[in-house]
């Protein structure tokens, strides 16, 4: 993981709730991200993958770029444009459930600040992002695109987004599975509300379709942490179901549950070598957008 205290700061939630203006909040996170992985120490991660790919045997010599070696100390040759392009689909649960917060960045606008730094990096890329929400069903859709200026379309579509209808994350997908017909790299991000092994048969049918898949499991710091310390009732903002907390007693289950809900969607998503990040929207978002170049760069 690689994270520094100069790119934190550009990209903290807190910070990023008082920009108003989304593509400024989508520029500040990613080059405030990628100045932390240029001063970084670790050389095993390329920020040039979408212009120049690993050496390999059989290729040009005089194709090596020597001032990428110098830097890097590894062997890289220049890619043409054509060779780089990717279909990225940013696919955003919109349910009730996503307006929680227990601060100021709910998990719908810390998937918003998420979504918009992706496509920002799909532009710097010059790959096709397209977006889609859902809750239960889908609810908006903009395809992949790389017309100038599809960005701020996506933009428009993020900042103009409301929490709707009721989760069923497997329904949804089995409805945009038939809409994502090219391989690519397909982002999921959701607080995850789903029984698991429903989820898994889902996302297996995405992953035999040869997409990339990265989920991004959003959660607020008081699901994490669950910090009451007073008996409370609780109320489901997708059903209004009431459910009495009692901490001596409720606590212990609350996370016997999380920890098996969480490790369930961690083992099905490596069952089937499908890249799984827990967010916490109290935490900067340097996490996520490390693992989609990861994956973004392994394409290749």
């Amino acid at each position: 993981m690689i994270r520094t205290a100069n790119s934190n700061r550009f990209i903290d939630p807190q910070v990023l709730s008082r920009i108003r203006d989304l593509q400024l909040i989508a520029k500040t996170v990613v080059e405030g991200f990628l100045t932390g992985l240029h001063h970084s120490p670790y050389h095993g991660f390329s920020l040039d993958f979408a212009e120049y790919r690993e050496y390999a045997p059989g290729d040009d010599p005089r194709l090596v770029d020597w001032t990428v070696y110098a830097r890097t100390d590894r062997f890289y040759v220049k890619k043409y444009e054509g060779d780089t392009n990717t279909q990225l689909y940013i696919l955003m649960d919109v349910s009730k459930s996503m307006a929680f917060s227990s601060h100021k960045v709910s998990k719908l606008d810390y998937a918003r600040y998420l979504a918009a730094a992706l496509a920002y990096l799909a532009m710097r890329q010059k790959d096709a992002a397209g977006l889609i929400s859902f809750d239960s069903d889908v609810v908006s859709q903009v395809p992949p695109r790389t017309r100038r200026g599809h960005f701020f379309t996506l933009l428009h579509h993020l900042e103009n987004l409301e929490v709707t209808g009721e989760t069923d994350i497997s329904g949804a997908l089995e409805k945009l599975a038939h809409l994502i017909r090219r391989r690519a790299v397909v982002i999921l991000i959701s607080d995850f509300y789903q029984d698991v092994e429903k989820l898994a048969k889902t996302l297996r049918f995405f992953y035999h379709r040869g997409n990339d898949l990265i989920l991004f499991h959003v959660l607020d710091p008081v699901e994490l942490e669950m910090p009451f310390e007073d008996i409370s009732t609780l109320e489901d903002m997708e059903t209004q179901e009431h459910l009495s907390y009692v901490p001596e007693h409720s606590r212990s289950t609350y996370f016997s549950l999380l920890n098996e809900h969480i490790e369930g969607l961690r083992r099905e998503c490596r069952n089937i070598s499908v890249d799984y990040e827990l967010l916490n929207t109290g935490k900067p978002l340097d996490q996520a957008l490390h693992r989609y170049l990861s994956v973004r760069e392994k394409r290749y």
